[in-house]
Order: C-alpha cells, then sequence, then structure tokens
C-alpha cells in the first residue's frame, strides 16, 4: 500500500492539513496512521484497499490527529506530566554523557540506533546511581568511591575537567566533525 500513488498523495495531504493547524507529526507516524485507517475501512465494509481511498478526507484526519495531540498535551499537564528536569549546567555525567557521543559514533561507524541507545543507557545509569543511592543491588559496583554521589562527581570531574565544554553546541558539533560524521535532516 506504501509504494501506491494514493498513499503518498494521502500522506502528503495530511501533512499539509497538520502544517496548516501548526501541529507538527512525524511523516511515518502519518504513514502509520493512514495505513491503519485505510485498511480498518477496507475491513470492516469488506472492500479492497484500492476501493477504501474513497473514504479518505487528509482534512479529517489531520482534525482528528491534532485533537488527539491537543487532547494528549492536556491531559498530561493536569497531571503534572512534561519534560523531565534538566541537571545542572556543569553536571559531571551529563557532560560524560554528551562526550561520549562522538567517540560512540565513530565506534559504531555512524550507526545512530547504537548512538541513541548508548546515550539512554548511560543517561539512565546516570538517573540510577544519582537516585538510588540507598540500591543494595548497586554495592560495591560504584567503584573507589562507593554510595556517595559527591563523592563520584568529583572523580568525573577530576577524569574530566572541562566539563562545561561538553555544553557547548558548537564544540559538540565540531567532536562529532572530528569523529568523521554530520547530522543534517533529509
Amino acid at each position: 500500500m506504501r509504494n501506491t500513488k494514493a498513499f503518498k498523495e494521502a500522506v502528503a495531504q495530511t501533512l499539509a492539513e497538520l502544517a496548516h493547524r501548526g501541529v507538527t507529526l512525524a511523516p511515518s507516524t502519518v504513514e502509520d496512521i493512514i495505513e491503519k485507517n485505510i485498511n480498518t475501512v477496507a475491513e470492516r465494509l469488506r472492500i479492497q484497499v484500492r476501493s477504501a481511498w474513497r473514504y479518505f478526507d487528509p482534512k479529517a484526519t489531520a482534525d482528528r490527529l491534532a485533537q488527539s495531540l491537543s487532547s494528549y498535551e492536556e491531559s498530561s499537564s493536569e497531571k503534572g506530566v512534561g519534560h523531565a528536569p534538566m541537571p545542572p549546567i556543569d553536571n559531571p555525567e551529563l557532560a560524560l554523557v554528551l562526550a561520549g557521543v562522538p567517540d560512540s559514533l565513530a565506534q559504531t561507524g555512524g550507526d545512530l540506533y547504537a548512538v541513541i541507545v548508548n546515550v539512554a543507557v548511560n543517561a539512565w545509569m546516570a538517573g540510577h546511581i544519582h537516585g538510588e543511592d540507598g540500591c543494595a543491588g548497586c554495592d560495591g559496583s560504584r567503584g573507589p568511591a562507593g554510595p556517595d554521589w559527591k563523592a563520584r562527581m568529583r572523580t568525573i570531574t577530576d577524569m574530566q575537567p572541562d566539563i562545561s565544554k561538553w555544553f557547548d553546541r558548537d564544540v559538540w558539533t565540531r567532536a562529532v566533525n572530528d569523529a568523521g560524521y554530520t547530522v543534517t535532516r533529509l
């Protein structure tokens, strides 16, 4: 279905309608939703998929997507769900996570998925270490600083004294470029 002209036009029209509403969704998300909707219509009406396109309305689809996104955002803000708090700009663990991206790109040959997994695991571990100092399962696995979070931060800072440089977008971008990669939007 995704290789058909009707499908490609439906995605383009729906994305344009979403843009008119000030809503940004990834094209792959819109593609998945349209494919599911068309297949559902064909199945419920017991017609062929190519016949189900006559029931497709990009404006109505965009309206439903915009409304759904708005409802989600409202319900999330009512429950206190939002953006995670950022650690202080001089946080040593965050600096190490940021500094590890260029190295990870080089080590994986530019495998962005592997880099993202590496960053996510490191960020999760940093959060676990910071938030779970009483974790019995972590005893003995925290190095010479033990469960003392401040001592661990001093150790990291001693290993890499200029941690603040990793919070400068230009420095980080140069490091990624020096690893032989660039990040560009297609």
